[in-house]
């Protein structure tokens, strides 16, 4: 028996999923989380890295994050990531540091991350979608070859099917979790 490897199929669409929790996760509730800065990449030495490659980010205060950033050359290139990271939020610089307080989140604020959490997810879904897509193709070639017979395939398929759908529901769900948390005033 062939057709396709149904567990590489799972860790693919796990994969998205994993991807998804990591995109919402970045997006800001009523709390201060080291996550939000996560999207941020920073101009260092010629290329754009990860904010975490250059600073350490705490979380002192509820509402107030701090950057710690190692190079002291590097305090103006973060300050500005941060500002152009289409965030919102504007760094004090203290030497080393940033403050960054966080602002109340207004209701067109709100909207504007669910809006971004709701393209991510459909990121999410188109993710699975094409796992899906790259399965029936290896089936559709695989009955075609000889290798499975229509029986055999038609079972893939439904598992297939039932994977990329259980997945989808996976990421509503947790969309609709991740609305609510944004929404809670």
């Amino acid at each position: 028996m062939s057709g396709v490897d149904l567990n590489d199929i799972k860790r693919r669409m796990d994969g998205a999923i994993t991807a998804f929790k990591s995109d919402i996760s970045s997006l800001r509730t009523g709390r201060a989380s080291a996550n939000i800065l996560d999207p941020v990449t920073v101009e260092a030495y010629g290329s754009r890295v990860p904010l975490n490659q250059v600073a350490n980010v705490t979380v002192p205060e509820p509402r107030m994050l701090g950057v710690s950033i190692w190079d002291k050359s590097m305090v103006g290139a973060v300050d500005r990531a941060i500002r152009e990271s289409n965030l919102g939020l504007n760094p004090i610089v203290d030497g080393q540091n940033l403050r960054i307080p966080l602002p109340e989140l207004n209701e067109e604020r709100r909207k504007s991350l669910v809006k971004l959490a709701h393209e991510y997810g459909e990121k999410a879904k188109v993710a699975a979608r094409h796992v899906r897509r790259d399965g029936m193709d290896g089936l559709k070639k695989a009955e075609k070859d000889g290798s499975i017979g229509q029986d055999e395939s038609r079972a893939q398929s439904e598992k297939v099917q039932k994977m990329t759908d259980d997945t989808i529901s996976e990421v509503d769900r947790l969309l609709a979790d991740k609305e609510k948390e944004i929404m809670q005033v």
